[in-house]
C-alpha cells in the first residue's frame, strides 16, 4: 500500500516525467563525457533534476505567510517533502560547491574517482526516486563504471 502523499505511476504529473527525462539525459552526459569535472557536474545535475521530479510529484503549495518568504534550496525541500531521502539530500547538498567549482573550470575541484562515484550515486538515487513514484527503474549505469 502506498502512502497517501506518495503518487503511483498512474497519477504522476507530466512535469515529473519531464524532469525524470532530463535527469536521465544528464546522467547519460555524465557517463559519456571524458572531462572529469563535467562528469561530476552532470551527475550532480542529474540528482538535482531527479529531486525536481520528486518535488513536482509530492510537494504541495504552501499557504501564504506574512512577512518575508524563506528561501529554501531543492535539497532542503527534498528532506522536508520526502524525509526518506534526507540523507541523500544532505549528501548531494555537500557536493554543490564542488559542482560549482567544476563548472567554473577548476581542474582540481574533483578527482576522477569522485566523479565516477558520483555518477554511480546519482544513478542509484534516480532509480530510488523512480521507485518511490511507483515507476519502473531506468537501466543502471554500465558495469565498467560500477567497478571501483
Amino acid at each position: 500500500m502506498t502512502h497517501p502523499s506518495t503518487p503511483t505511476g498512474f497519477d504522476v504529473p507530466a512535469a515529473t516525467f519531464a524532469y525524470l527525462e532530463r535527469a536521465a539525459a544528464s546522467l547519460q552526459e555524465a557517463i559519456t563525457t571524458t572531462d572529469v569535472g563535467m562528469r561530476y557536474a552532470h551527475a550532480h545535475v542529474s540528482a538535482l533534476r531527479a529531486t525536481a521530479a520528486l518535488l513536482a510529484a509530492r510537494a504541495r503549495p504552501a499557504l501564504p505567510r506574512r512577512g518575508r518568504a524563506v528561501q529554501r534550496n531543492a535539497w532542503v525541500l527534498l528532506a522536508e517533502v520526502a524525509p526518506e531521502f534526507a540523507e541523500w539530500a544532505e549528501f548531494f547538498s555537500a557536493g554543490a560547491a564542488k559542482r560549482a567549482a567544476a563548472e567554473a573550470g577548476s581542474r582540481r575541484a574533483v578527482t576522477e574517482r569522485e566523479a565516477d562515484d558520483l555518477v554511480r550515486d546519482a544513478d542509484r538515487f534516480l532509480g530510488l526516486v523512480e521507485e518511490s513514484l511507483g515507476l519502473t527503474r531506468h537501466l543502471p549505469v554500465p558495469a565498467y563504471l560500477q567497478v571501483g
